[in-house]
């Protein structure tokens, strides 16, 4: 029998039924963040992954994006390698939540002698404090300097042997279909949420009408190249149209970055679409947060929120945010 409150007229509460509560159990689920830039964001967003429940991340140690020149040679990118290795025991002293690194070539701008890096790529995979190799795949734009096809390729396709010989899991980047998306800094008098000049990208070395459908099978191409199983790459960056290629025609995980919204127009329903469509086995959620874009660390923690509230039940909602990735990171 609903109480008689003793305000002064009736409020919602004696006219409308009683909810029930949500679970405790959906405050508490950990989480793991298998790809973001945590290392190039500040103190006071570092600590907002472990206050929101990170238990472990992956810092990708290098992208284009933070080094100085282009074209970008190997001692750029090994310094972002040595950077963050550098700082990886202090950030997880300070932030009480455990952290590894990824690290790769990333295809986003040519590196050139890349050759090099491929060289000295094993003796970093081989560190305990590296637990993948990325971010890495076929991009079809380069900022600043192309990077042909066939040495993407190559590229690609030696850091997948090198992630297959460590018994690590290759992150890859599959490059974001943006063409009608209202980028703010592409927009005169708006102030832009991404540091980087895109009047500066090159045309695409891929000749296709679906540039990014393109792109992800030839990562697909390169992982059956370099023998990686399916179960040791993540396809990052995820949306419903790549969700339909990736869930049907491999046994790759995909992962859905969720915390910028206003660029790729992911949202926790997308998630929980591709989660009732084709089950939750092989779906991660990631944050991809970096200092170069406006991005929201909090975003993990409400998608955890979002998909309870959509209807995913709490097994399944640990399954994707915590068991999936712990799974990748640490195959039995």
């Amino acid at each position: 029998m609903d109480p008689h409150y003793p305000t002064n007229r009736p409020i919602d509460a004696e006219q409308s039924e009683s909810t029930s509560a949500f679970p405790t159990e959906l405050m508490n689920i950990p989480w793991i963040d298998i790809h973001n830039h945590a290392h190039t964001l500040s103190w006071n967003d570092r600590e907002k992954f472990a206050l929101s429940g990170c238990e472990s991340m992956v810092m990708m140690a290098a992208a284009y994006y933070w080094t100085p020149y282009k074209p970008v040679e190997p001692e750029d990118v090994q310094y972002l390698w040595d950077d963050a290795l550098n700082r990886l025991s202090q950030i997880k002293q300070a932030h009480v939540f455990d952290a590894k690194l990824g690290v790769g070539i990333h295809t986003g701008a040519r590196v050139d002698d890349y050759e090099v890096l491929l060289e000295r790529m094993p003796a970093y995979c081989a560190l305990d404090a590296v637990a993948a190799v990325g971010e890495i795949g076929i991009t079809s734009t380069q900022h600043v300097a192309r990077w042909p096809l066939e040495e993407q390729k190559q590229a690609t396709r030696r850091q997948m042997e090198i992630a297959d010989d460590n018994d690590i899991p290759a992150i890859a980047h599959t490059p974001p279909d943006l063409s009608d998306v209202e980028i703010p800094f592409r927009e005169r008098g708006m102030i832009p949420g991404y540091e980087l000049d895109m009047g500066l990208q090159q045309p695409p070395v891929i000749d296709a009408a679906d540039e990014r459908r393109a792109a992800i099978e030839l990562d697909i191409e390169c992982k059956d190249e370099a023998g990686l199983p399916d179960d040791q790459l993540v396809l990052s960056h995820a949306d419903q149209a790549a969700a339909s290629y990736v869930m049907e025609s491999t046994d790759c995980y995909l992962s859905y970055t969720v915390s910028y919204p206003w660029l790729l127009g992911v949202t926790p329903r997308d998630v929980a679409t591709v989660i009732e469509k084709y089950g939750p086995d092989r779906v991660l959620v990631e944050t991809d947060s970096a200092g170069i874009l406006r991005s929201d660390v909090f975003a993990f923690k409400r998608t955890i929120f979002e998909l309870y509230r959509l209807g995913i039940d709490l097994d399944t909602i640990r399954q994707v945010v915590y068991e999936n990735p712990r799974d990748v990171l640490n195959p039995e």
